[in-house]
């Protein structure tokens, strides 16, 4: 099957400068989409996205930024059709000791940036009748994980924000989905990993009964473009029925559908 739907569509990608989201971007330029991509300026100096693409820098805790990026890009480019949020952050700490700048920095960028930028998003598409939104959130939404509290929370928070307002536009023509990985090879997963001769990516792999994981039974990370892949069937006409929904990407470590 061959996914379709993509030729000639304006495509907005945030965190586009990360491995998911740069894995993305190329897939939407690749199969014929306008792609707009952003993410910090300093991300975005420091890791351009694909050539072929529009880079617009964004800080997506800044909603009335959000705001007036989608509406220079229609005015620009023509309407919003298809738009993925992968920008995200992690910190790990225990929540007893973890600082209340490091907490509220990830919920500010993990689920008040997505608020701000899916509802953007959503207030555009909806105007046209029409679009796809996909969010990046994680499998650590639906399990409890030692020391990433903070994130796991945001990502839980992600998942129910674009479910509801799947719900809300379905009426006017929009769907909005969610991807949930879980560990993959991406600079934010191996920087967990530094100077321990690979013993972190055989740990997740293998599971770890000390810190109440299961272990992964494909036996394998995914790669960025296990996560692109997704997220183009979702944004796809092959996906035209499919609305609310949450796709894990995991290899099967969270052991449900």
């Amino acid at each position: 099957m061959r996914l379709s739907g993509f030729e000639g569509k304006t495509a907005l990608v945030t965190g586009a400068a990360g491995g998911i989201g740069r894995a993305i971007t190329r897939s939407l330029r690749d199969a014929g989409a306008r792609v707009v991509a952003t993410d910090t300026e300093a991300a975005l100096a420091a890791d351009p996205p694909p050539d072929g693409v529009i880079t617009r820098p964004l800080d997506v805790r800044d909603a009335a930024g959000a705001e007036a990026l989608i509406a220079g890009i229609e005015a620009s480019h023509g309407p919003l059709a298809l738009g993925v949020h992968a920008a995200g952050v992690l910190a790990m700490a225990p929540l007893l000791d973890m600082a209340a700048e490091d907490w509220a920095r990830v919920i500010e960028i993990n689920t008040t940036g997505t608020f701000n930028v899916t509802r953007a998003m959503g207030r555009a598409m909806a105007r046209h009748g029409a679009g796809a939104i996909v969010a990046v959130s994680s499998n650590a939404a639906n399990v409890p994980r030692m020391n990433m509290g903070a994130y796991a929370a945001s990502k839980a928070a992600v998942t129910m924000l674009i479910r509801c307002l799947g719900l809300e536009l379905a009426a006017r023509g929009v769907r909005c989905n969610v991807v949930a990985p879980g560990s993959t090879l991406t600079p934010m997963q191996t920087g967990m990993w530094a100077n321990d001769g690979g013993a972190g990516e055989r740990a997740v792999i293998e599971g770890s009964l000390d810190h109440f994981r299961t272990g992964i039974p494909l036996k394998k990370l995914a790669t960025p473009q296990d996560i692109a892949d997704a997220v183009m069937f979702l944004l796809s006409d092959q996906a035209g029925h499919v609305t609310m929904a949450d796709l894990f990407v995991d290899g099967g470590a969270t052991l449900r559908a």
